[in-house]
């Protein structure tokens, strides 16, 4: 092998077979770029700069092992369900509420005030984890496993703010009916609250539908930008003025920004938040500090 090869990254990795696997995993990330359709061998070859020779080759190679599957119809290749399955069991080892329980800790001591983790479940926001500061709060999820339909208190605004377009349209859709039992919202006065804290970045009231009670909470983003938890404050009104505010938004972010790109879009808990926290109550307690 030339040295300048080398220094020009042309020739293949010293393992025997690495420039063919890295061959195959280039033919993978392009497989992932376009899973919704489907990907033909041209426009294969042409994506990862190999001849179609080569990207056939490794596409029945990948389908050997169950990694690639062919539509019988459109005869495009895409990742199967076997892949899918590999990478659930991949990802971060801890569970989200595990991941998330130091900065939850961080975050209360920091303020001295109860923070919440929220979940999506379906159409609602499920309370995944908890840390009470010492003042005493209402909230509309209550403690760890309670739910809110989405859309509800900061922390349910916060994750329905930042869903996928479509999932958003058919969440409000299905739950303005179920708002109206609190008495304040229509669909007009939820979509303006999306769209601010879209614009924002952060759901934050001084005061809400429970009186003497305020929150703030910032979504917790994964990749693609859409939320899969959100981190709340939850506490008095009087200690939420607009001096405060923005040192709390930003302690927030700065977790939420952490804990994004750390959590298994497979986790359990993202997937069904109350099987996740069945199996986390019966191993880890769910106290908070003294009261």
């Amino acid at each position: 092998m030339k040295a300048s090869d080398k220094e020009n990254g042309t020739a293949a990795a010293d393992a025997p077979g690495a420039g063919m696997l890295q061959r195959a995993f280039a033919v993978i990330r392009a497989l992932g770029d376009d899973q919704a359709e489907g990907s033909r061998v041209t426009a294969l070859a042409k994506a990862v700069g190999l001849t179609q020779a080569t990207v056939h080759r490794i596409l029945h190679a990948l389908i050997a092992e169950g990694i690639v599957e062919q539509d019988e119809g459109s005869k495009r290749y895409r990742l199967s369900v076997e892949f899918f399955s590999l990478a659930a069991q991949a990802g971060n080892p801890s569970g989200m509420r595990t991941l998330c329980r130091p900065a939850l800790l961080r975050l209360c001591a920091s303020l001295g005030d109860t923070i919440f983790l929220l979940v999506k479940s379906s159409f609602d926001a499920v309370c995944l984890d908890m840390c009470e500061g010492p003042f005493p709060i209402r909230s509309f999820t209550g403690d760890v496993g309670g739910r809110v339909a989405l859309g509800v208190g900061q922390g349910s605004l916060a994750i329905l703010a930042f869903q996928p377009e479509a999932e958003r349209e058919e969440i409000i859709r299905y739950n303005v009916p179920r708002l109206h039992s609190y008495g304040v919202f229509d669909e007009v006065y939820l979509r303006t609250e999306i769209e601010r804290v879209r614009v924002q970045g952060y759901a934050g009231r001084n005061s809400g539908l429970i009186d003497g009670m305020a929150g703030v909470a910032v979504p917790i983003l994964d990749r693609a930008g859409h939320a899969v938890g959100a981190l709340s404050v939850g506490t008095l009104s009087t200690r939420l003025g607009e001096d405060r505010l923005p040192m709390v938004v930003e302690l927030l972010r700065r977790q939420a920004e952490t804990l994004g790109p750390q959590i298994n879009p497979f986790d359990v808990a993202v997937r069904r938040p109350v099987h996740g926290l069945t199996r986390a109550m019966a191993t880890t307690p769910l106290t908070g500090p003294p009261q």
